[in-house]
Order: structure tokens, then sequence, then C-alpha cells
């Protein structure tokens, strides 16, 4: 059974499609499309953005940016993101609204929780953009925030594998898959499922996340209508 209220945790990398870097408009569209199918089951839609197809902090080249100044031009990446998939899922007939954590008035609204909600119970789909609004967090520790925030049923993570393995499956074809597993397992095995951050906020406050596979056409959708796809993370 599909879930009333979900958000949607997709990597920068998963905008940049086939390209690797930037913004694959092929990809770009395609989740906007899954994401329309999806609003047509009556589900309140909130996704969070990362910014890794246009910035990591200098980690690829090696550069030694000042921590904060590198954290605060990824959170400008994620309104890039933002901004081009609100285009595209409303040219694909779905009302979007950017809510954005870091304040750009003339392009995004700011983040209030009360105004997030309303517009999704106004049937609008919400993207999240500037992470926390703050250095040092991640962007899977703001979907795990936003989640809790508006009072999400569920957290979907689209990832680049199929769900969570006891180790890296691309290097280690012998790696474990799980179907479902508890935070607390998860947690004594250093699965890399998110950073500790985000999955403290998650065990503590009851969420449950579950990963999947990006790159299976209509595994957006499937996942958002309550279709039980790769991994359960569970208390």
């Amino acid at each position: 059974m599909a879930a009333r209220r979900v958000i949607l945790k997709l990597s920068g990398q998963s905008l940049a499609g086939s390209l690797g870097w930037g913004i694959d408009l092929k990809a770009l569209f395609r989740i906007a499309k899954e994401l329309f199918k999806a609003q047509q089951h009556n589900i309140q839609i909130g996704v969070v953005v990362g910014g890794g197809n246009i910035w990591r902090g200098g980690r690829d080249q090696g550069l030694k940016l000042d921590r904060i100044m590198a954290d605060n031009m990824g959170m400008l990446a994620t309104i890039i993101n933002a901004i081009a998939l609100q285009d595209a899922c409303e040219q694909n007939g779905i009302k979007t609204r950017v809510l954005s954590a870091v304040e750009v008035a003339k392009v995004a609204e700011p983040f209030i929780r009360r105004r997030a909600i309303r517009h999704m119970e106004k049937g609008r789909l919400v993207i999240f953009a500037a992470g926390t609004g703050n250095p040092y967090f991640s962007t899977d520790t703001a979907a795990a925030l936003r989640a809790i925030e508006i009072g999400a049923e569920l957290l979907l993570k689209a990832t680049q594998v199929e769900g969570v393995y006891s180790d890296d499956p691309h290097k280690n074809p012998k790696a474990k898959f799980f179907k479902t597993i508890h935070y607390q397992e998860a947690i004594e095995k250093k699965l890399k499922i998110m950073d500790t951050t985000a999955l403290a906020l998650c065990q503590e406050n009851k969420m449950p996340v579950r990963v999947f596979s990006l790159h299976k056409e209509g595994n957006i959708y499937k996942a958002l209508t309550g279709k039980k796809l790769g991994t359960l993370l569970e208390v």
C-alpha cells in the first residue's frame, strides 16, 4: 500500500544520467514523467535533490577549499538542480514549488515547514533545495530532516544499486543483499546507506527508509506507489 506523504531523495548524479556530469535532459524528463504518474494516485510528494553532478566540494579534483565555502557551493548546486527539476515537472503538468533552506528570493520560496505541508496538501510537488542550509550536513541528512518535519510516512532513497548490500556489489560480486534490515544492524555493520547523522535521525524518529535502484525505468513510480523494491530499512 502506498504511503500518503513521501519524501524522495535524489542524488545530483541521478540528474547527470549518461553524461556523468551536469544535467542530462533525458534523465531529468524521465524522472519528471514518473513523478507525474505517481501524483495521479493522490500521493503527496516531496523531493530532496543533491548537487554532486555540479559540485562535489572539490574532492574529485583534490582541491583544498575551505570546507564551509565548499559546502556553501554545494548548496547552490542543489538549487540549480531543483530549478531544473521544477521546470521539467511543470512541463509534464505538475504544479511544483521549490523551497530553499538558503534564501534566494527571486528563484525559490524560503523553506517554512507549514508552507511546505500546505503546498503538499494542495497537490503540489515540493522540491527541497540547499540541504539543511548549514555546512557539514549532507543532503541525505536534509532528506531525513525534511521527512520528519513534514510528517512523511516513508523516505525513499534512489541509488546506483538495487538496495543495501553487505559490501559494494560493483567490487564484490559475493556481497549479500538485504531485503529488510534494522537500523541498529546497519549501524553496527557500518553499511553505506546514508551518513550516520541521517541514519540516527531516522532511527530516533522511527522513519522507515526504502533504498532502491534509480537505473531501472519505472522504479521511481513503483517505489512511490508502494511497490516493494530494493531494501526496507526499519526500526
